[in-house]
């Protein structure tokens, strides 16, 4: 499993956040609405995505319990990630995006540190990092 541990550097230039209130610009990529629920005030027509992955989003009960408390943080990651790890297909296709070009989250919450687009960029870039990180072969121990 994943952690929260220490602050997310910016590794991976390709996973871009936004608030849905902000301009798309074109070197967004693949847009993916991050939330559970459809953000209010916002008509589905006019906000230009390429996919709302529902999924990809804290639970309900997750979110409920957070409530956007900046001392539940690490602890909210540490779920969040659990339920990522238990759902690849929720977040796969901003991964796939991603090998391919920009790819970039967006979510509605006012608290632009803490909140799951912050989060779930932190985890796909680890995931990145897994993937990117050559396997070496053990070699053998002959003549030493």
């Amino acid at each position: 499993m994943l952690k929260i541990g220490m602050p997310c550097k910016d590794i991976s230039p390709m996973i871009k956040l936004k608030r849905i209130y902000d301009r798309k610009s074109s070197s967004d990529g693949k847009r993916y609405l991050i939330e559970r629920l459809w953000p209010r005030g916002i008509k589905k027509s006019s906000l230009p995505l390429n996919a709302w992955l529902k999924d990809a989003g804290p639970s309900t009960d997750l979110r409920r319990w957070f409530g956007h408390d900046p001392g539940k943080w690490n602890r909210f990651c540490d779920k969040y990630f659990e339920e990522l790890d238990a759902n690849p297909a929720a977040w796969a296709p901003i991964l796939a995006a991603v090998r391919n070009g920009n790819a970039t989250l967006l979510y509605s919450s006012r608290d632009l540190e803490h909140n799951n687009a912050v989060a779930l960029k932190s985890y796909l870039e680890q995931k990145l990092q897994k993937i990117a990180k050559p396997k070496h072969k053990p070699t053998s121990g002959a003549g030493t």
